[in-house]
């Protein structure tokens, strides 16, 4: 069985590909994998509402099972932002680095608890007929450093420390972060549907 992940960030390609080794009937695919077709805009006011408009339109337009996946950080003393514009904090054409440096000047002021933030991660499963079959939440909660450490991950990692760890996300291990991370509590909601089909 074929299932499309409606993304084509290497990074979160590889998360998907790890968590998916428990269903080896699955063969996961990508947006890489059909080149010609153009996703939709991001325009959603939620994160839900993104991964839902990914996962639609992909499985319309390729006739596929496709998993939408839309995710970010969150900062409560920022209003909630970078939130669904994570990706794109410092501009359309942003870089991570960019997006960490604008993140880090906004919140120069903030202290201690002010600087906790999460990460939040809908996944959306579409059948090949366009139809939702189940979409959940993944939250992963911690705090933000006042400098960038260690030199995995990607996004806001290198910044990012969870709750009764002590490394970021860029410190540790794809295996430790794979098992912990806001992707995987997501991911873990859809076993169940993922394993009945």
């Amino acid at each position: 069985m074929e299932i499309v992940v409606a993304s084509s960030n290497l990074h979160k390609i590889r998360e998907f590909r790890e968590m998916f080794k428990c269903l080896p009937k699955v063969d996961l695919l990508s947006l890489l994998n059909f080149p010609h077709y153009n996703p939709p805009p991001e325009e959603g006011k939620t994160f839900q509402e993104n991964a839902q408009r990914k996962a639609l339109d992909a499985a319309k337009a390729l006739g596929k099972w496709v998993l939408g996946d839309d995710s970010g950080l969150v900062v409560p003393a920022l209003d909630g932002a970078p939130g669904i514009y994570s990706r794109r904090y410092a501009g359309e054409d942003a870089t991570d680095a960019e997006n960490r440096q604008k993140l880090l000047q906004n919140m120069q002021h903030l202290h201690d608890i002010q600087r906790s933030a999460y990460y939040q991660c809908s996944l959306v499963l579409a059948s090949p007929t366009g139809e939702i079959k189940k979409n959940v939440t993944g939250i992963c909660e911690g705090i933000l450093l006042k400098e960038e450490k260690g030199r995995y991950g990607f996004g806001y990692d290198a910044l990012f420390v969870k709750h009764d760890y002590d490394k970021t996300f860029a410190e540790i291990d794809d295996f430790t972060k794979n098992r912990i991370s806001h992707r995987y509590k997501a991911f873990e909601k859809l076993l169940g549907v993922l394993q009945s089909l």
